[in-house]
């Protein structure tokens, strides 16, 4: 029997299918490690990776910011709308459940930085308010 998931890699979202195997599973002993028969070879060094990505903006007190990696499904206020504590302001789909982002504390939505559809990571800035 073969179930299937879903596994965001990246924000890639990746679909796979892994088999389940009957049997049973007897314990195994611990191997010892032996010893090196050489002394190990440097490695090389590793190239040079791209600079990350900067910030969209830096976040300030109170300001909201994505608590995991997904995709924006809506964004429920308008800059310059009054919110409560606990409204939902943003959803964030993330392995196929939706998120409600919630105003941290009553305030004016001074601005937005994100849109249906955009892809966020966990600390990105997603409202800022007054």
């Amino acid at each position: 029997m073969s179930k299937k998931f879903n596994i965001i890699v990246d924000g890639v979202a990746h679909e796979v299918e892994v088999e389940e195997l009957g049997g049973s599973f007897a314990p195994v002993a611990p191997v010892a490690a032996a010893a090196p028969a050489a002394a190990p070879k440097a490695a090389p060094a590793p190239a040079p990776k791209a600079a990350p990505a900067a910030p969209k903006a830096a976040a300030g007190a109170g300001d909201l910011t994505a608590p995991l990696q997904g995709t924006i499904l809506s964004v429920d206020v308008n800059a310059g709308d009054s919110v409560k504590a606990g409204q939902t302001v943003v959803v964030i789909e993330a392995m196929k459940m939706e998120n409600e982002i919630v105003a941290p504390a009553d305030g004016v939505v001074k601005a937005i930085y994100v849109k249906k559809g955009d892809n966020v990571s966990a600390g990105d800035l997603l409202v800022a308010f007054n």
